[in-house]
């Protein structure tokens, strides 16, 4: 049985991290997709494991031999991307892939394996929610948050074009509508 792609985006805020970590809990067959990055690794960050780091030379010449799905300069030699060579490596264990990307990321994967990747957007109640819970992880200041709402505002207007939306507000049924439509997408039962 070939692998599926299941991939996540929304805004900052919407609960989208903590939906993609509980689903790798969960007994679905998923492997979860390491992004790479130019930026230097924070913290305790790992290569290989949070993100695998790059320089962004590295970053640039990979462009130009076209290993990334996908991938985005956020600032000057700040780069994002998903390697093929990640999928692969999944796909051939017989895992499905499951991804945690930017809107933009995500329909540029879907775009390119078609039927055999499902998209997922996760929404947040409303923009008033959304800033109360920004607010609440107290690590931005007010011009950040507001940035982030001006973002995401503009993030949801592609909800549209994804091929399912999960709306999180009630965080249990989230999680349960989303391991239902996995579930279905991927036939197990």
């Amino acid at each position: 049985m070939t692998g599926k792609l299941i991939i996540f985006s929304a805004p900052s805020g919407t609960g989208k991290s903590t939906i993609v970590r509980y689903l790798l809990n969960k007994d679905l067959n998923l492997q979860f997709s390491i992004s790479a990055t130019s930026r230097d690794p924070r913290g305790e960050e790992k290569d290989g494991v949070e993100y695998y780091f790059l320089t962004p030379n590295e970053f640039k010449t990979r462009i130009k031999k076209g290993e990334f799905l996908e991938y985005e300069e956020v600032y000057e030699d700040n780069f994002y991307g998903t390697l093929k060579s990640e999928v692969d490596r999944i796909l051939a264990t017989g895992k499905n892939v499951l991804f945690d990307v930017d809107f933009v990321g995500g329909l540029a994967i879907k775009e390119i394996y078609g039927d055999r990747a499902l998209t997922i957007f996760v929404m947040p109640p409303s923009v008033d929610e959304l800033r109360n819970r920004l607010e609440k992880r107290g690590t931005d200041t007010p011009e950040v948050i507001q940035n982030r709402l001006d973002k995401a505002t503009h993030e949801m207007s592609y909800a549209p074009q994804f091929d399912a939306i999960i709306m999180n507000d009630d965080f249990d049924k989230a999680k349960r509508d989303t391991v239902k439509l996995i579930k279905e997408f991927t036939g197990k039962e």
